[in-house]
């Protein structure tokens, strides 16, 4: 039995990079609301662009694609971008990690499992819709109802649920950064989208929480 049995209360876990990968429909959604912007002139959003974007609030993101425009116009676009993309997504799904669903459902067995995005909101409905996960998540939060950095989302979670030592489970610097802030540990998804040079623990796959945890 790992040493880590008895020592959290909690598991948080980040959304993209860390249980799907969701880039290639996003693009499809945010490519086909851009054709009808003649007037926002940039290519098409690649996957290779959304990449460079993960773990960052909306509208940081709108402000990475589209430089050009204004702040009022490019967060107005990130919003119609993003109502659109929750139904797209619902609908469609992304690419889950390989045994997700079976790792959660033996982590569950232990641990209330939780999730805090930097996302806006109903983008973690989409997820939980569009591949039938409600049963495994206790609660959620995100950028988008709380408009807070995610170290502050996870202390809202973390509060509203009573958790005193929950872990993050995360893929970016962001996401450390976000553990520190809120005070717990984090665990590195080494296969998702970003690059940690130091963390609690490393996982090379979703599934070695099973052995860890």
């Amino acid at each position: 039995m790992s040493d880590l049995f008895n020592k959290y209360d909690g598991i948080i876990f980040d959304l993209d990079g860390t249980m799907w990968d969701s880039t290639k429909p996003i693009c499809e959604a945010w490519n086909i609301i851009l054709s009808k912007h003649p007037e926002i002139v940039r290519d098409e959003i690649t996957i290779r662009d959304l990449e460079g974007c993960m773990g960052l609030p909306m509208y940081d993101i709108a402000a990475k694609l589209f430089p050009n425009e204004k702040s009022e116009v490019r967060n107005n676009l990130m919003d119609e971008l993003c109502i659109f993309e929750n139904d797209y997504l619902a609908e469609r799904g992304g690419e889950l990690y390989p045994e997700l669903r079976e790792t959660l459902a033996k982590l569950k067995q232990r641990y209330p499992l939780y999730i805090v995005s930097n996302c806006q909101d109903g983008y973690i409905e989409s997820f939980i819709t569009a591949h039938d996960m409600s049963e495994f998540f206790k609660d959620t939060e995100c950028w988008g109802r709380t408009r807070l950095s995610k170290g502050e989302s996870n202390k809202i979670l973390m509060e509203r649920n009573n958790l005193k030592n929950p872990v993050y489970v995360g893929d970016t610097s962001g996401d450390r950064q976000s553990a520190i802030d809120a005070g717990i540990d984090f665990i590195y998804a080494s296969y998702g989208f970003g690059s940690v040079e130091d963390c609690t623990y490393k996982i090379n796959n979703f599934s070695e929480l099973t052995d860890l945890l």
